[in-house]
């Protein structure tokens, strides 16, 4: 069977939305409900093997990433992940290199899974909110607890053993009123490359359309701004910031890596632990499945008229406001889960954070186009 058309990359979930704490703003623990009462919530090994075997078929690159989500994908257990290298071993295509990755709250890591992370060469993606009171306001276990000192200790222990790390921070409608706080904790730890996530729930009875919970767009705005004048004066080429690496994508004319910021979307879908396959991570629910890898192969899946109608849509739903804004290429609507406004003309589907990407775009546009230039001339 012939790979895909294009790179892709799946979330795979082999534990689903299974996770050991309760984090107040989390989206993906109702997921639960899409499966009887009583579900296993752990992937087959005769499953993840066939998972594994169609990734390989479909992947049209020389190297072969696999990304390991959650839910908490740790929970099970790390000889649960020995085997997953194993079978990737087994399938490997001679003169391919396999990848993976992982995202992780970092609760359960010791040392013997960062020994494991390091010798097979994983990158972690760490759940780090900021200093304790900021992550501890949301970052619960089941019974309430705080987890910031146990997120720490797995950040810490992953240093050691010398596995690379993303920093996925979520700013909430607090932590945005503070961005150097929140920035220079975790440059404090010693963070090399850091992703902001603004949290936006949408709640169409809630005043601007999203809960008290989600980042104001203004707000957003003034954070990455605030953030990145200090970026630009002090940490250029230690710290990587992902919205950053972005827009100064655009100086080179580069594609964007994060589907935020392409133009069209679909490239990184969800095989959840059953098999089941979802366009995106934020669209898995009730009459969005498009099929099961038993059923259908993960190719016909990635190219099935389905997917490629998700993906096609941001593009072409985009607002007239949108398709004429003058920073258009460095933000395509952004995420398509946050489109739930109107345009001041009345036309539906403006991005809720609109506002915030606008300033900080235009904020950092000089800075990216001086760096065009640079480039340009030592062409």
């Amino acid at each position: 069977m012939a790979p895909a058309a294009r790179s892709f990359q799946v979330f795979a979930k082999p534990a689903g939305p299974v996770c050991n704490l309760a984090c107040r703003y989390c989206y993906y623990l109702e997921k639960k409900r899409l499966y009887p009462s009583g579900e296993a919530f752990r992937m087959p090994e005769i499953l993840l093997e066939e998972y594994i075997v169609q990734h390989i078929e479909a992947s049209p690159d020389e190297i072969i990433h696999f990304s390991w989500h959650g839910g908490e994908p740790t929970v099970l257990g790390l000889d649960y992940f020995r085997r997953i290298v194993a079978l990737e071993r087994r399938h490997r295509p001679a003169g391919r290199r396999i990848e993976n990755g992982i995202q992780t709250n970092g609760m359960l890591l010791d040392e013997d899974w960062c020994r494991f992370l390091a010798a097979e060469g994983f990158a972690v993606g760490l759940s780090l909110d900021g200093p304790r009171d900021v992550h501890d306001r949301y970052r619960v276990t089941k019974g309430g607890r705080p987890s910031h000192d146990q997120a720490l200790r797995g950040y810490e222990l992953l240093r050691r053993f010398n596995v690379a790390i993303d920093i996925l921070c979520v700013v909430t409608a607090d932590s945005v009123r503070d961005p150097l706080e929140v920035y220079r904790f975790l440059k404090g730890i010693g963070a090399h490359y850091v992703s902001f996530l603004p949290l936006v729930e949408h709640s169409p009875e809630a005043p601007g359309g999203a809960s008290a919970l989600s980042v104001p767009p203004e707000a957003w705005g003034d954070f990455l701004c605030a953030v990145f004048d200090e970026w630009v004066a002090q940490d250029i080429g230690n710290i990587k910031v992902q919205v950053f690496e972005e827009a100064a994508r655009t100086a080179f004319g580069q594609e964007h890596s994060l589907c935020l910021f392409r133009p069209t979307c679909g490239d990184i879908p969800v095989v959840e632990h059953s098999g089941d396959f979802y366009p995106c991570d934020h669209f898995v629910e009730a009459g969005r499945r498009i099929g099961n890898i038993l059923e259908t192969p993960l190719v016909e899946l990635l190219e099935s008229p389905a997917q490629k109608a998700f993906g096609e849509a941001k593009r072409d739903r985009l607002p007239l406001l949108c398709r004429k804004c003058e920073v258009l290429s460095m933000c395509n609507g952004e995420c398509p889960k946050n489109r739930f406004l109107r345009t001041p003309g009345g036309e539906e589907g403006l991005n809720y954070l609109c506002a915030g990407y606008n300033r900080f775009f235009n904020h950092c546009r000089p800075f990216v186009d001086a760096v065009a230039a640079a480039w340009r001339r030592q062409g």
